[in-house]
C-alpha cells in the first residue's frame, strides 16, 4: 500500500493530511512551517510535531510515505523553498511538490479541472485554471506589495483609515483598539510602533477591525468592505486572462473560497459576492470552502 502526505503550510499554521490511495487516514494541525513567518529551529519543530501526531494517530511513519505535496505561500522564494526541501528530505520518505498555497485549495475544489479560487487568511491570493489546464494567477505578492481582502490587509488598512479618520474628524474606535492590542500609552506611541523598521505583523489587528464592524464602526465596515471589492477586482483580472486564453463563447468559471478571514468574516465574503455578481451576472459563488490541505493530498497521488 502507498501513502501519501498532504501539507497546506498557512503563514500562521500548517495542516498535515496522509491518506492512501483512495483514504484519508489521519490529520494533524500545528504552528506554521513558513520560514518568513519563523525561524528554521520553531517550523522543524513544528514539523516533527505534525509528522508525529500523524503516526501516533495511523501507525505510519513519515518515512512511510511515497510522495508529498506542500502548498505554501511564497513558494517561489528560496528561503520557503529551500527549508522546505531540506526539512522534509530530513524527515520524511519519497518525493516532494511544492506549489502555491492557492493551487492546492483551488485543486481541493475543481480537482485538476477549471475554475477559480479566491484565498485570503494571513496573506491573499488568486488563481485559475484554464478549460486546457494552465493555471493563471493575481496577487499574492506578499504583505508589503498586495496580500488585498487579507489579515495583513485588514490590520493595516484599519490603521491607515483609523487615522485619515482622525483628520477627518470621524469617529472610529480603530486607533483605541490597536493602541490597547500593542499595549501601548497614547496614539503618538501607536504612530512610533506602527513605522517601526523592521515593521510590525499587522494581521493579528485583523479581529479587532472585524468586531469592531459588527459592532457598527462605519470605518471599519469600510475597511472590511473594501477588501472583499479588492479581492474581486483580482477575481476579474483572472477571469479575463481566461477568456483570452479560451476564447469562442466563454462560460464565466465558478469561484470558490478558502482561508480564514473569507471563511470567517461574512462581510468581507459577501462583499466580494457582490461585487463579482454586479461584473458577471449568473456567476456561481460556491459556498463550500475549499479545504487545502486536502487538495494537496490529491496533488500527491497524482502520477504515482
Amino acid at each position: 500500500m502507498a501513502y501519501f502526505l498532504g501539507v497546506d503550510a498557512g503563514g500562521t499554521k500548517a495542516e498535515f493530511v496522509l491518506g492512501d490511495e483512495t483514504r484519508e487516514l489521519g490529520r494533524a494541525r500545528m504552528g506554521t512551517l513558513k520560514r518568513m513567518k519563523t525561524n528554521a529551529e520553531t517550523a522543524e519543530a513544528n514539523l516533527r510535531s505534525g509528522l508525529g501526531a500523524l503516526e501516533e494517530a495511523t501507525g505510519v511513519s513519515a518515512r512511510a510515505v511515497a510522495r508529498t505535496c506542500v502548498g505554501t505561500a511564497g513558494e517561489t522564494v528560496p528561503l520557503v523553498t529551500d527549508w522546505l526541501r531540506e526539512a522534509f528530505a530530513r524527515h520524511v520518505g519519497g518525493e516532494l511538490l511544492i506549489l502555491g498555497d492557492v493551487e492546492i485549495a483551488l485543486d481541493s475544489v475543481f480537482a485538476g479541472g477549471r475554475g477559480v479560487l479566491v484565498l485570503a487568511g494571513t496573506g491573499s491570493n488568486v488563481a485559475g485554471r484554464t478549460a486546457a489546464g494552465k493555471v493563471l494567477r493575481a496577487g499574492g505578492w506578499g504583505p508589503a506589495l498586495a496580500d488585498q481582502g487579507s489579515g495583513h490587509f485588514l490590520g493595516l488598512e484599519g490603521l491607515r483609515r483609523g487615522f485619515l479618520a482622525r483628520d477627518e474628524e470621524r469617529s472610529t474606535g480603530l486607533l483605541e483598539a490597536a493602541r490597547k492590542f500593542w499595549e501601548l500609552g497614547s496614539v503618538e506611541a501607536l504612530v512610533e510602533y506602527a513605522n517601526a523598521n523592521p515593521a510590525p505583523d499587522f494581521s493579528p489587528l485583523a479581529p479587532g477591525v472585524v468586531a469592531l464592524a459588527e459592532q457598527g464602526d462605519a470605518v471599519a465596515r469600510e475597511v472590511i468592505e473594501q477588501g472583499g471589492r479588492d479581492l474581486a477586482m483580482l477575481a476579474g483580472l483572472v477571469i479575463e486572462r481566461m477568456r483570452i486564453l479560451e476564447g469562442g463563447a466563454f462560460e464565466v468559471p465558478a469561484v470558490a473560497v478558502a482561508g480564514s478571514i473569507l471563511d470567517r468574516v461574512a462581510r468581507l465574503r459577501d462583499a466580494m459576492k457582490l461585487a463579482l455578481a454586479a461584473r458577471y451576472p449568473g456567476i456561481t459563488l460556491l459556498e463550500k470552502p475549499a479545504d487545502p490541505a486536502a487538495g494537496a493530498l490529491w496533488r500527491a497521488r497524482q502520477d504515482c
